[in-house]
């Protein structure tokens, strides 16, 4: 049970013994140099867009306080954050394997310090992937979203009180139920009062606990591509999210029990003196999520309803799809409950002064969330396929100037196919794409059809050389998934990655791109998660969803036929839950039912660490910190039926 699901941390090593030879003009880690294609198309987009604008360099560095001249956290000897790696993307014209709209992103998100935003708002910025904020209210500070990681947020709430004074913390605001925007509570509730007010939207607990649990494995292995996590901080590895630098990927994160929920929107409260008018926002970029106004100070935090990017309506580690027309009806509501702003700040990003801005950025926001819905349905409605849509839809020419609205993120391209897909699901009406064959099967009969791996090559490398990438990667897909062991199909696709990579806008789509690249000449990558950081967070998981969890991992052939029941009883917390097998499938309930086959008595603690990997089950039955009653064998050949994925599978070659 030691990999139940990843809230944070991915440790990746590349396994040296598929390593492929690094060509001529590659850097130390394999990826090769721009093509004279993605130079052009790199150059293309420098073209038509204001690449020089100044203006959001200006909001960026406005009400700079103070930056320190080196941000690296530590925990013990392990580097939690290491904003200096990207010191590389500072004043230097992009690099040519660098799409030179996300270079430009990736300079703003550089910006690192503290900032007032305006009398009595402050925010610490690149400390962590998100923004931690500050409102100074009677007696203290009200925090707003203290980041992933203890580490990340102590080191952001030191540098505010060095410079701002040491002042307890009276209240902490959790605007969304993302793990970037609360994981990092405990640095903060160090310097909370003993009365301090946690408020969050209602669901809050629930979604912020139980998003990984059930897909966890194959979130934390596609996350690792999204984020570029084992790629280098380089001109030829990873620059940026778009939305931050990056997140963290190691440090202890925790979670605090609100104690006031937002559950409506124009719900008011006065926290510490502030008076807080907040919008209930679920559904929009998180299951949980509200914005708030500050009307003393005519200030507006759009939290991640809003930011300076098309945000996901998809995210590509993989997840429920976004309601594109919800998302924006809550932006446009917003524009009409707190339409006297002066100033905008979000959980991301920099801000915004000016009510005429600020109604013009907000009204952008709106429409393209709109335009993708309403483009995407008027084409499905006259037929097209997720794949047509994505590449016909284009952006009105009057969002496409605006960076706040480009793809750093998001795309259009995905996100249009998150709308098909929330309407219509996977299935896009032609029955060919029915049940086709596995990806393995269909590779070995493409092979055969086009005339065999040779054939398939010579053609490919015509098509690389006339920069159809995209075409290419399709093809040697194929061919790599009929021949796992063609080296030299594994190194064309490995190049065709970088090409495709470095000409994304979308920091995400770089990294997947790119990660692809790395896991062809490197091997799969070992992905090893040491739960322990989260113990916290994994404390407030409901027990059910570990039983939901491990139903969903049950292997079949190992317990085919069998009726056991046994039922797990937490000593401490004076709850007990009944397993049952019915069908190859098993159940749970809460109660103990009388006839189980077997008991398990242990604390809640035990139970975590056995989830952790830190304690076996076989192991711990020996053991004095639990107590078993009934069949050993029964529960032994329930409990060994689980699997237990550790998440190491690969993505772009068959297992």
């Amino acid at each position: 049970m030691k990999h139940y699901f990843l809230p944070l941390g991915l440790l990746l090593s590349a396994c040296g013994s598929s390593q492929l030879a690094l060509e001529e003009g590659a850097d130390e880690h394999g990826f090769t140099a721009p093509t004279e294609h993605t130079i052009r198309a790199n150059q293309a987009v420098a073209d038509k867009l204001p690449i020089a604008d100044q203006a959001d360099f200006e909001d960026a560095k406005r009400g700079l306080i103070a930056s320190p001249e080196s941000l690296v956290v530590k925990r013990g000897d392990e580097t939690v954050w290491d904003h200096d790696a990207f010191q590389f993307v500072e004043n230097v014209e992009a690099p040519a394997s660098v799409n030179p709209s996300l270079w430009r992103q990736a300079q703003l998100n550089h910006k690192a310090g503290l900032y007032k935003v305006t009398d009595g708002i402050y925010q610490l910025r690149a400390f962590d992937l998100a923004n931690l904020s500050i409102i100074e209210g009677d007696s203290g500070w009200i925090v707003v979203d203290p980041l992933t990681s203890k580490e990340t947020a102590a080191a952001a709430i030191d540098f505010a009180r060095l410079h701002l004074g040491e002042k307890p913390v009276t209240a902490i605001l959790f605007t969304h139920s993302h793990i970037d925007h609360f994981g990092g509570v405990d640095g903060v509730l160090q310097y909370a009062t003993d009365d301090v007010r946690i408020i969050a939207p209602i669901g809050f607990m629930e979604e912020a606990t139980s998003e990984n649990v059930m897909a966890g494995i194959p979130m934390q292995r596609r996350a690792g591509f999204m984020y570029g996590r084992h790629l280098p901080r380089s001109e030829r590895g990873h620059v940026d999210t778009g939305l931050g630098k990056e997140p963290p990927f190691v440090g202890s994160i925790g979670i605090a029990e609100p104690s006031d929920l937002v559950t409506e929107t124009g719900q008011t409260m006065v926290v510490d003196g502030v008076e807080i008018v907040f919008q209930n926002a679920p559904g929009s970029e998180a299951p949980a999520e509200f914005t708030f106004y500050l009307p003393e100070h005519k200030t507006y935090c759009g939290g991640e309803v809003v930011s300076r990017n098309m945000h996901n309506l998809y995210t590509l580690r993989g997840a429920k799809v976004r309601d594109a027309l919800k998302w924006a009806a809550y932006i446009d509501e917003a524009t009409h409950l707190f339409g006297d702003a002066e100033v905008y700040f979000g959980t991301h990003h920099w801000p915004l002064w000016g009510n005429e801005n600020i109604r013009d950025f907000m009204i952008a926001q709106r429409d393209m969330y709109k335009y993708i819905h309403d483009q995407t349905m008027r084409m499905a409605t006259w037929g097209a396929t997720p794949n047509e849509i994505a590449s016909s839809i284009e952006m009105p020419e009057t969002l496409q100037k605006r960076f706040a609205s480009r793809g750093y993120y998001g795309t259009p391209m995905h996100n249009s196919k998150a709308v098909y897909q929330g309407y219509f699901g996977w299935y896009d009406g032609n029955p060919a794409n029915l049940h086709p064959l596995p990806e393995a099967d269909a590779g070995k009969k493409f092979v055969d059809y086009m005339g065999g791996a040779d054939a398939i090559l010579d053609k490919a490398q015509a098509d690389f050389d006339d920069g159809e990438y995209r075409w290419v990667a399709q093809v040697l897909n194929k061919l790599v998934f009929a021949e796992p062991g063609n080296k030299a199909a594994k190194a064309l696709l490995a190049k065709t990655y970088d090409q495709l990579g470095y000409q994304a806008e979308s920091g995400p789509w770089r990294d997947v791109y790119l990660s692809a690249a790395y896991e062809l000449r490197h091997g799969t990558t070992t992905e090893g998660v040491d739960m322990s950081n989260a113990i916290d967070l994994m404390r407030a998981i409901p027990r059910d969803k570990f039983f939901e969890s491990m139903a969903a991992r049950l292997d079949p052939e190992k317990i085919d036929g069998k009726d056991t029941k046994v039922v797990f009883t937490f000593t401490d917390l004076g709850e007990s839950y009944t397993l049952w097998l019915s069908n190859n499938v098993l159940h749970h309930k809460t109660g103990k039912d009388d006839d189980a086959d077997a008991e398990l008595a242990l604390t809640h603690n035990l139970f975590l660490k056995m989830a952790t990997g830190e304690a076996g089950l076989k192991d711990t039955l020996f053991g004095d910190e639990l107590q078993l009653s009934g069949s050993r064998l029964k529960l032994l050949g329930l409990m060994t039926a689980i699997d237990k994925p550790d998440g190491t599978y690969a993505l772009v070659t068959p297992e």
